[in-house]
């Protein structure tokens, strides 16, 4: 103990008066893997040996050292000193980190990580094989892909899941909340109860190879074409076990490139350089109730899913879902108008994004509007979480009356999973890809600037 502490005042003696030499610095991959290894007491010296230092490059690694220590005091410690801020946890750290790119990685941190990933599970590291892991070759930050806690495929997807006759459904209640889809006239549901335990499916409805990749802590289904031109088969993905700001990174079992779940593209492994962007389709969250009025021939999910699982009401996520917190770190903005984790509903169009706060609808079921330069009309229901969109032609504009029924200055209109048509028959109007997320998530992933709608 006194050997080390003379050292760290020889060396503090020295980095104060620049005598330092490449000869004379610590191992810092070493040091920095005892801040890992060791236990209690025993990792004060060699956090304190790299505090010593004043390297800025080595915040990611104390960072990545709050998420495995349990915020040690210790690396708290030095993480403030080098971040010339209080740290105290795991998400200040997170957010500190996101909010400072600029902040490059020690040398050693590469290292490290993939270590780290390796001893929690080897199948971690098929993601980053050769040099798919290096930041160049990357499209998000390796400091900011995290654990979430669970293997690769530790949740277990759902591979073209038997589906049953909606009378064969004695298991759902009215009010359970299903993701609805319909392609080509193939009806499909797929409750929330039972995607909460497998955050995702591969499917083919109607002859369309689809894959739903639901983010429970986003708060996101999001439904992909998985059929991609170019690749002669569908791509097939499952779940990562790894996040990137309290999202899912998905992978596909034929490459094991990593995707961001909320854009559809790949962000880390062989397919980085193809500028594959996966198409959102149609899907409607509502309740079980009224889709099976709306879709009395619709098909649902068994319960004989392979799995054994509590697929009971409110079983998944339900305390997550009551708080207002965030289960895993990510930088939050504005909440003025909508908080973190209240709902909206968005739309991306080629160069732009807007969000409606599902709130809006409980005041106006519908609302005519524009993203981009688009002309939209939405279609909502906040108690059921429930809205589609279709496009509308330049100064038209709906209204629904007391009694639900839709219309324009050309008439009455029906809804459908994929138009609005006229009671005539004599117009239609498309339908527009869109989804529900969080607002964090919403205003944290795309990459593009979002509007966010305020009556």
């Amino acid at each position: 103990m006194k050997i080390f502490a003379a050292f760290l005042l020889v060396l503090n003696l020295a980095l104060l008066s620049g005598v330092v030499h490449a000869d004379d610095a610590p191992d810092v991959e070493r040091l920095s893997w005892q801040m890992f290894s060791l236990q209690g007491e025993d990792k004060r010296e060699p956090i304190q040996a790299l505090s010593a230092l004043n390297d800025k490059s080595l915040i990611p690694t104390l960072v990545l050292a709050m998420r495995w220590t349990g915020s040690n005091i210790y690396v708290a410690e030095a993480l403030s000193k080098l971040a010339e801020q209080k740290i105290t946890h795991w998400h200040e750290a997170y957010d500190f980190q996101e909010l400072n790119p600029q902040i490059k990685p020690h040398e050693s941190y590469h290292a490290i990580k993939m270590k780290l990933l390796g001893n929690t599970d080897k199948k971690f590291l098929d993601f980053f094989a050769g040099n798919f892991g290096k930041p160049d070759n990357m499209k998000i930050r390796l400091e900011e892909i995290t654990w979430g806690g669970v293997l690769v495929d530790g949740i277990t997807s759902l591979d073209n899941p038997k589906m049953i006759a909606a009378d064969g459904a004695d298991y759902l209640l009215d009010d359970d909340l299903v993701f609805g889809v319909e392609i080509n006239g193939d009806i499909r549901a797929y409750p929330l109860r039972i995607m909460g335990w497998h955050e995702m499916f591969n499917d083919t409805i109607g002859g369309m190879p689809v894959a739903l990749a639901y983010c429970t802590l986003c708060g996101a289904g999001i439904l992909f074409e998985t059929q991609v031109e170019g690749r002669d088969t569908p791509l097939v993905f499952g779940s990562s076990g790894l996040l990137y700001r309290s999202n899912k990174l998905m992978f596909d079992r034929e490459t094991k490139s990593l995707w961001n779940q909320f854009t559809g593209e790949p962000v880390v492994g062989p397919l980085l350089q193809t500028n594959i962007k996966l198409k959102i389709k149609p899907s409607t969250i509502t309740t079980w109730a009224d889709w099976k009025a709306k879709h009395p021939n619709t098909k649902v999910l068994s319960l004989e899913t392979g799995y054994a699982r509590n697929y009971g009401s409110g079983v998944t996520y339900q305390a997550y879902f009551a708080s207002p917190d965030l289960m895993f770190p990510a930088v939050v903005g504005d909440e003025t108008l909508v908080k973190r984790k209240d709902h909206v509903f968005g739309i991306r169009d080629v160069g732009a994004a807007k969000a409606w706060p599902i709130k809006a609808f409980v005041s106006q079921p519908v609302i005519n509007d524009r993203v981009g330069l688009k002309n939209v009309v939405l279609i909502g229901d906040a108690n059921t979480r429930t809205v589609r969109a279709y496009e509308r032609d330049q100064g038209e504009t709906f209204a629904q009356s007391e009694q639900g029924v839709l219309s324009s200055k050309a008439g009455d209109w029906d809804l459908n999973e994929d138009f609005l048509v006229s009671k005539d028959g004599k117009n239609k109007r498309s339908r527009v890809p869109g989804h529900v997320a969080f607002w964090f998530a919403w205003d944290n992933y795309l990459g593009v600037k979002s509007d966010l709608y305020s009556r």
